[in-house]
């Protein structure tokens, strides 16, 4: 790795006041800037700048910095999370970009994820479709079996496990043509679908959270792949798949 070194950049950034106002893209110059900080690192050092000039600092969502909250989510350049691949906004550093470069940064874009303030998007859409159906149900009376003594496949358990890696960012979402949250919903229900403790509910799950994503406003799947491709998790289309084969069968019952 080459050794860190200070860039000047050029920022395009959305700004909106809140989710009424209309918004617009703000020029601001960032000089000195380290290549070896993160994305949202540089934000800090924009608002640190904008604050000492008497202006209002950007509103950016952020949590972990690890990438495993998702809450980072942005637009870079045309590409959810930016330029890198399977990495978050805050796993994202500045030696991706060159001196002199202008970067433009705005938040998601979908009619599911209305903006609340400049950068910061409202995906609670995410939390009422897991809240929909996203649960296995557990005898809490008398001695409880220990799940790790139900035998299961291990390649049952590996795509289990790597749907349950979704971390909800919305970046299938933002990089979608038509905003459809199919891989985010087939992630949720794989993670279920694939163990036996998901067994249970399985036919009410998947109807009432294809519902409530129906309800909240997302765009139906027409197998584009760029869901796939931005996916900082590298959830496989597959699950798309079995979303809908268990939705079918569902439906049948």
């Amino acid at each position: 790795m080459s050794a860190a070194k200070n860039i000047n950049i050029t920022l395009k950034v959305w700004r909106q006041k809140n989710d009424k106002a209309k918004g617009n893209i703000e020029t601001y110059s960032l000089d000195n800037v380290s290549t070896a900080s993160s994305f949202l690192e540089m934000l800090d050092q924009l608002n640190e700048q904008l604050i000492n000039e008497k202006k209002e600092p950007v509103a950016f969502d952020h949590d972990c910095r690890e990438g495993i909250c998702g809450s980072c989510s942005l637009y870079i350049n045309g590409r959810p999370h930016g330029p890198d691949t399977g990495i978050t906004t805050c796993q994202l550093h500045m030696r991706m970009f060159n001196d002199g470069d202008t970067i433009f940064i705005e938040p998601w874009r979908s009619a599911a994820f209305p903006v609340i303030k400049d950068l910061i998007v409202d995906r609670s859409a995410f939390d009422r479709i897991q809240q929909a159906g996203g649960f296995v149900s557990v005898n809490t009376s008398g001695n409880t079996i220990d799940a790790n003594s139900i035998p299961i496949p291990k390649d049952d358990a590996d795509t289990a496990f790597m749907s349950a890696a979704c971390i909800g960012c919305g970046a299938c979402v933002a990089s979608c043509k038509n905003g459809s949250a199919m891989l985010f919903v087939g992630a949720k229900v794989s993670q279920y679908a694939l163990l036996p403790q998901g067994k249970v509910e399985a036919t009410q799950r998947v109807l009432n959270m294809v519902r409530q994503m129906d309800e909240e406003g997302f765009g139906n799947c027409t197998n584009t792949g760029a869901c796939e491709v931005e996916c900082p998790k590298g959830i496989s289309l597959e699950s798309i798949a079995r979303l809908n084969r268990e939705f079918l069968k569902a439906s049948i019952k």
